[in-house]
């Protein structure tokens, strides 16, 4: 616990507002239009923020959403605050993995990407199945995820599509809250000892590191980041830890500056130029790993992480109309 506190005091707002002193105005003062970027959990905290800052610079923004009206409600947001009138809607269930093979295929065959953002995802504080038998954290924040979804599934669906594109890359939205987290393969749906939500999320997001890494490693000609926004004021942040956003309210970020590394990554020239499978905060690579800590993970574990959800998401595309 002490550790978690630690690494949270650094997530604050004050950490941001610090470094963002030394942030180059022109790095995001870009006109991207010729740019298709896809966004999960795009209509509100950081994936709204940063779908909306992506819309001023003209690119084309795929909303990727689960409920419908809050979905239709931030695009009409977007379209006016904006005056970017390429913004298009897709309805997704984020932690069903059938779906997502679905959406990808579909999604594949009928646009073009340059980027994805993989945004979406949860905290679920006690131990939860959904429909197909998968712990809800893990489904929406590793295997489907960033639509939840995206992580995985959404991911290695969509790139054969980003190999096509210019300026191609996969920005997923994650947490240092992995620091206090070492990759556990033999759990990874939390099925064994006593189920901590917070925790749970902090093994997830140390999956997706490990993703991140691997991912960069296989495909060289794709740029591969993972970034943390910091504690920010966030409707999924208040929901899953209430008593802490109550006790930390004038320390968390604003919506957009939890967003800034995202559309930093997702715009800028000078991000592009860094190598690929960082971890960034305040648009800066920042360590995975703590001093003396023992989250190391040997290369052969993350290599079976890839397998074993390599194995996950067949099982799903198998049973997927039209696959």
């Amino acid at each position: 616990c002490l550790l978690f506190r630690s690494v949270s005091f650094d997530l604050c707002r004050s950490s941001y507002e610090s470094a963002s002193m030394r942030f180059s105005p022109a790095d995001v003062e870009v006109d991207v239009a010729a740019k298709s970027l896809l966004v999960t959990g795009a209509n509100s905290g950081i994936g709204k923020a940063a779908a909306k800052e992506i819309a001023k610079r003209g690119g084309t923004v795929q909303m990727v959403c689960r409920n419908k009206e809050r979905a239709e409600e931030a695009e009409g947001e977007i379209m006016t605050e904006t005056g970017n009138q390429n913004i298009f809607l897709h309805i997704l269930d984020i932690s069903n993995p059938k779906e997502i093979w679905k959406f990808a295929e579909k999604f594949k065959n009928e646009h073009k990407l340059n980027v994805l953002i993989n945004n979406a995802g949860c905290m679920v504080n006690q131990r939860e199945l959904t429909e197909d038998g998968l712990e809800k954290n893990f489904a929406m924040n590793t295997l489907g995820e960033y639509w939840g979804l995206s992580t995985y599934i959404l991911t290695t669906t969509l790139l054969p599509l980003l190999e096509k594109a210019a300026d191609r890359g996969v920005i997923t939205v994650s947490s240092r809250g992995m620091l206090v987290q070492k990759l556990s393969i033999p759990d990874l749906q939390s099925a064994n000892g006593t189920f901590d939500g917070t925790m749970v999320q902090a093994q997830n997001k140390r999956q997706q590191v490990a993703l991140t890494e691997q991912w960069a490693k296989a495909h060289r000609n794709i740029h591969f980041s993972i970034m943390c926004p910091g504690w920010a004021d966030t409707p999924a942040v208040s929901s899953s830890m209430p008593d802490f956003c109550q006790k930390m309210k004038n320390a968390l970020h604003a919506e957009a500056q939890g967003a800034d590394t995202v559309v930093w990554l997702a715009v800028s020239s000078e991000a592009m130029k860094l190598p690929s499978g960082l971890f960034f905060q305040d648009r800066q690579p920042v360590a995975t790993h703590l001093p003396l800590a023992s989250t190391y993970t040997p290369p052969e574990d993350e290599e079976k992480l890839m397998e074993v959800l390599e194995e996950f998401s067949q099982k799903f595309r198998s049973t997927s109309p039209g696959t």
